[in-house]
């Protein structure tokens, strides 16, 4: 036989799972999607000395692919990258952290850098946007 205060508590717990499994599917599911917001800032690009070394994400740095380094963006988010002095935009995926220079929103990869028109200057204002794979 149970008593009141038994079946109080198990009820009790119940919620509280319940609850807990709530808060645990939500975070699940607000985390697989990251959200990227729109920046404009300055970009720049890294160094080709860098080629080869691991990244953040563990993956080596490849200057010929189209990757950058973002402080926050979670690894393997696709961005946008417009330059805003010519219009020019590369879609990059982020595979490191940076940059660390203050002022800078991005930093790119050589062939990215390439792409918007940016390897003379070093470094230019940029757009970072959400984009589709297909873009």
């Amino acid at each position: 036989m149970t008593s009141e205060h038994g079946k109080g508590r198990r009820a009790s717990a119940a919620v509280l799972l319940m609850a807990l499994v709530a808060a645990c599917s939500n975070e699940a599911s607000s985390n697989s999607e990251p959200e990227v917001r729109n920046e404009e800032g300055k970009a720049s690009f890294y160094s080709s000395r860098l080629h080869g070394r691991q990244t953040a994400s563990g993956q080596k740095y490849d200057q010929t692919a189209l990757t950058a380094a973002h402080p926050d963006l979670p690894f393997g988010t696709l961005v946008c990258v417009t330059n805003m002095r010519n219009q020019r935009s590369v879609m990059v995926e982020i595979n490191d952290r940076g940059p660390f220079t203050g002022g800078r929103i991005i930093d790119l990869s050589r062939r990215a850098a390439q792409e918007i028109g940016m390897i003379n200057s070093g470094s230019v204002r940029v757009r970072v946007r959400a984009c589709e794979e297909d873009s």
